[in-house]
C-alpha cells in the first residue's frame, strides 16, 4: 500500500514513526490521541501503512509504542492498546501509555495491562510524560514528550510520497526498458522478424532519474548533515526509506537507460536509413518511371515559333515537376553524407550504394532535361530566324509585285538600292537559318544516345525532314525573289535610261532653242566688205552644223525613248511633247538660218559689186564703169535694206526680228553709206562723162 491511497488519513497524523529508537534500537511508534473521537479504522490503516515501511531486520528488534492519551479518554486509550494486539502483536515490545496528571488515577485499578501481558503479547505501562525518559533517551523523543528529536510530519509525508512515486515509476520504467532492450536485442539477432517493438516507455527516463537524484541528495543531506537545529535525525534512513534501494534503483535505471539510449540511437539510425531507402526509391522510381515517360513523349520540335514556344512551356512544366524531386535528392544527399560521416562500418556500403544509385539517376535525368531544353532552344531560334526570313521575303515580294511609278531617275536609283539592300539582308538571314538548322540537326542526331533503347528514327526523320524542308523552301523563295529582282533591276535600268533619254532630249531642245535665240540676237552683222561676209557665211555654216547635230541627237534620244516605252509598256509625261517642240524649234531655226544665209548672200553680192566699182575707179580713173553696175549696186542695196526691215516669219505665223532695232539701223546705215559712196562715184563719173561730151562737142564745134 502507498501513502497516496490513504493520503487524507495520513495527513491527520494519527500515528507516525519519528525516527527515534529505544534502548534496544527498536523503532518508536507514536500514536498521539486527541480530544476528539479517533476513527479506529483510519488508525488501523495508518498503522498498517507505517508498519510496512521498516525492513524485516528492523521489525525483528521490536517496536516501542507511545500512546499519548493526555488529551483523550481512557476507553479510547484502552481500545487503541487492544487494537495493537490485533495489528502488531509480535512486533510490539513495549507500549508506553502517557497518562494525564490527574484524571485516570481511580480508573486504572479497574484494568491493569500488566495482568494481561501474556494475553496481549507485550508489556503495557502507564507513565507520565516527564517520566518517559526512564524508558527512552531524551534525544530519541520528540519535543511533545520533552525530547530533542525534530520531526515534521508534513515534510516526512511529502518525502515519502516522492520516494513512493520514484519507486513506482522507476520500477515500472525498469521493467519497460528491460522489455524494450530485450526485444531490441532479439531483433538484432533475427532481423527478418517483422515484429514492431518501437513502443515508448510510460515515463520519461530523464525526469525519473532527476527525481531519484534529488531524492537521494535530500536523503544524504538529512542523514549526514542533520536538521537545521543541529540535532541529527534520520526518519528516512535505510531502515525507513531504504536509501540503498534508491541508489540501487538509480544504478539499475542508469544502466537500462544507457542501453535504452543506445537502442534508441540504433533504432533512430535504422529508421532513418529505412526512410532514406524509401525516399531514394521514391525518387528513383518516379524519375525512371513517370519522369522518363514524360521525356519519351516529348520528341517534336514544332513547325513554327508558336509551336516551339508551346513545347518550351510544356518542357518548363516537366522541369518544374522534376525540380521538386531534385530538391528531395539534394536533401537526401545531405542526409546520406551526414550519415556517412557518423555511420557505422556496416552501414557505409549500403549508404554509398544508395547515394551512387540516386546520383546516377538524378544526373542522368538532369542531363536529359538539359539536352531537351537545348534542342527546344535551338528549334525556337531556328523557327524564329525562319519566321524573320519569311517576313523579309514577303516584304521583298510585295515590293517586286507593286507597280513602279518613280518620279525621276534618282527615285529609281533609290528604289533599286533599297531592293539590293533587302536582297542582301535576305541572303544574310538565309545563311543564319542554314547555320541554326545545322546546329539543330547535329543535336537531333545525338538524341539516340539517351533514348533508353527506344527507336527514335521515325521522330528524328520527321524532324530532319521538317528542318531540311524549311531551308529548301526558303532557298527556293529566295531564288524566285532573286529572279524577280533581276527582272525589276533590268526594268528599272531601262527606266533610268528612259528618264535619261527624255532629260537629254529636253536638253537638246533647250540647246537648240538657245542656238535659235543666239542666232536671232547675236548673228546680226552683215560685214563691212565681201571678205568679212564670206567669213560670216563660213561661221554660220559651222553654227548650222552644230544645230544640226543637236537636232539629230535629240531625234535619236526621242527614238530611243519610244523604243524604251514600248519595251516597258508605259508612257512618260515628257516624251509626248518633246518631239513636237524639237521639230518646231528646228523649223524656226531652219527658217531663221535660211533668212540669215539669204541676207549674208545679198550682203556679199552688194559688197562685191560695190567694191568692184570702188576698187576699179582709183586705178583706172579714165575707165568708165557701166551704168548697169551702179544700178545693180543700188538695186541690191535697196533690196538688202528692205530685207533688213522684214521680220522672219515662222511656219506657225509668228514673227521675229534679227537683233534690236538699233542693231538693224546700224547695219542699214553701213549699207547706205556704201550706197552713198557708190552714188557719189556714179555722179562723178556722169559729170566726167558730161564734161567729156561737152569737150567733144566743143571740139566738133570748133
Amino acid at each position: 500500500m502507498e501513502a497516496t491511497a490513504i493520503l487524507p488519513i495520513m495527513k491527520k497524523r494519527l500515528a507516525f514513526l519519528s525516527g527515534g529508537k529505544d534502548r534496544r534500537s527498536g523503532l518508536i511508534l507514536t500514536i498521539p490521541l486527541c480530544s476528539e473521537q479517533t476513527n479506529m479504522d483510519e488508525l488501523s490503516a495508518t498503522l498498517g501503512y507505517l508498519l510496512g515501511i521498516p525492513s524485516e531486520k528492523c521489525k525483528a528488534r521490536g517496536f516501542t509504542v507511545i500512546v499519548d492519551g493526555r488529551k483523550s479518554q481512557w476507553n479510547i486509550v484502552k481500545t487503541v492498546v487492544l487494537m495493537l494486539q490485533n495489528v502488531i502483536p509480535a512486533e510490539v515490545s513495549l507500549v508506553c501509555v502517557v497518562k494525564p496528571d490527574e484524571f485516570w488515577d481511580k480508573k486504572v485499578t479497574h484494568f491493569c495491562f500488566w495482568k494481561e501481558k501474556d494475553r496481549l503479547g507485550f508489556e503495557v505501562i502507564l507513565v507520565s510524560a516527564n517520566k518517559l525518559t526512564r524508558y527512552i533517551e531524551p534525544c530519541q523523543l520528540t519535543e511533545e514528550f520533552g525530547g530533542s528529536l525534530v520531526y515534521d510530519h508534513i515534510d516526512w509525508l511529502n518525502k515519502r510520497l516522492v520516494f513512493e512515486k520514484f519507486t513506482r515509476e522507476s520500477t515500472s520504467l525498469l521493467d519497460e526498458l528491460a522489455v524494450i532492450n530485450g526485444n531490441e536485442t532479439g531483433n538484432q539477432q533475427d532481423k527478418e522478424r517483422a515484429t514492431d517493438y518501437n513502443f515508448l516507455p510510460s515515463f520519461d527516463p530523464e525526469t525519473v532519474l532527476q527525481t531519484g537524484h534529488e531524492l537521494l541528495s535530500e536523503l544524504q543531506q538529512r542523514r549526514f548533515n542533520g536538521s537545521e537545529g543541529g540535532v541529527s535525525w534520520s526518519p528516512m534512513d535505510d531502515e525507513l526509506l531504504a536509501q540503498p534501494q534508491v541508489m540501487k534503483l538509480l544504478d539499475s535505471l542508469r544502466e537500462q537507460y544507457t542501453r535504452y539510449q543506445e537502442v534508441c540511437r540504433q533504432r533512430s539510425k535504422r529508421t532513418q536509413l529505412e526512410e532514406i531507402q524509401q525516399k531514394v526509391m521514391q525518387v528513383v522510381n518516379w524519375l525512371e518511371g513517370p519522369g522518363t515517360e514524360q521525356l519519351r513523349t516529348q520528341w517534336g520540335i514544332g513547325d513554327s515559333i508558336r509551336a516551339s514556344q508551346a513545347l518550351q512551356q510544356k518542357h518548363e512544366e516537366i522541369e518544374s515537376q522534376h525540380s521538386e524531386w531534385f530538391a528531395v535528392y539534394v536533401e537526401l544527399n545531405q542526409q546520406i553524407a551526414a550519415m556517412l560521416n557518423a555511420g557505422d562500418e556496416e552501414d557505409l556500403v549500403e549508404l554509398k550504394g544508395l547515394q551512387q544509385q540516386l546520383s546516377d539517376v538524378c544526373y542522368r535525368q538532369a542531363s536529359q532535361l538539359e539536352f531537351r531544353q537545348n534542342i527546344l532552344q535551338s528549334a525556337h531560334e531556328f523557327h524564329g530566324v525562319a519566321q524573320d526570313l519569311s517576313q523579309q521575303l514577303d516584304g521583298l515580294l510585295g515590293m517586286l509585285c507593286a507597280d513602279v511609278a518613280p518620279a525621276d531617275g534618282a527615285a529609281i536609283q533609290q528604289t533599286l538600292k533599297h531592293l539590293e539592300e533587302k536582297l542582301k539582308s535576305v541572303g544574310g538571314t538565309l545563311q543564319g537559318l542554314r547555320e541554326k538548322g545545322q546546329v539543330l540537326l547535329d543535336q537531333i542526331s545525338n538524341q539516340a544516345s539517351w533514348a533508353y533503347g527506344k527507336d527514335v528514327t521515325i521522330e528524328n526523320k520527321e524532324n530532319v525532314e521538317h528542318i531540311q524542308g524549311v531551308m529548301e523552301d526558303m532557298q527556293l523563295r529566295k531564288q524566285r525573289c532573286e529572279d524577280m529582282v533581276d527582272v525589276r533591276r533590268l526594268k528599272m535600268l531601262q527606266m533610268v535610261q528612259l528618264f535619261k533619254c527624255e532629260e537629254d532630249a529636253a536638253q537638246a531642245v533647250e540647246w537648240l532653242s538657245e542656238l535659235l535665240e543666239a542666232q536671232l540676237k547675236t548673228h546680226i552683222r552683215l560685214g563691212d566688205d565681201a571678205q568679212e561676209v564670206k567669213s560670216l557665211l563660213e561661221k554660220h555654216r559651222k553654227f548650222v552644223d552644230v544645230a544640226q547635230s543637236t537636232y539629230d541627237y535629240g531625234r535619236q534620244l526621242l527614238q530611243a525613248t519610244v523604243v524604251l516605252c514600248q519595251s516597258l509598256r508605259c508612257t512618260t509625261r515628257s516624251s509626248g511633247d518633246t518631239l513636237p517642240r524639237l521639230n518646231r524649234v528646228w523649223k524656226q531655226f531652219t527658217v531663221t538660218s535660211e533668212e540669215r544665209v539669204h541676207r549674208l548672200e545679198m550682203a556679199s553680192t552688194f559688197h562685191t559689186a560695190a567694191e568692184k566699182i570702188l576698187k576699179e575707179c582709183p586705178e583706172q580713173p579714165k575707165v568708165c564703169i557701166d551704168l548697169e553696175a551702179y544700178e545693180e549696186v543700188e538695186a541690191v542695196g535697196k533690196s538688202l535694206l528692205d530685207r533688213l526691215t522684214v521680220p522672219v516669219v515662222y511656219p506657225d505665223g509668228t514673227e521675229q526680228f534679227f537683233g534690236s532695232p538699233s542693231d538693224m539701223a546700224s547695219s542699214a546705215e553701213h549699207v547706205r553709206e556704201k550706197m552713198k559712196i557708190v552714188g557719189m562715184k556714179k555722179l562723178q563719173q556722169e559729170e566726167e562723162e558730161q564734161q567729156e561730151d561737152d569737150e567733144e562737142d566743143e571740139e566738133d564745134d570748133g
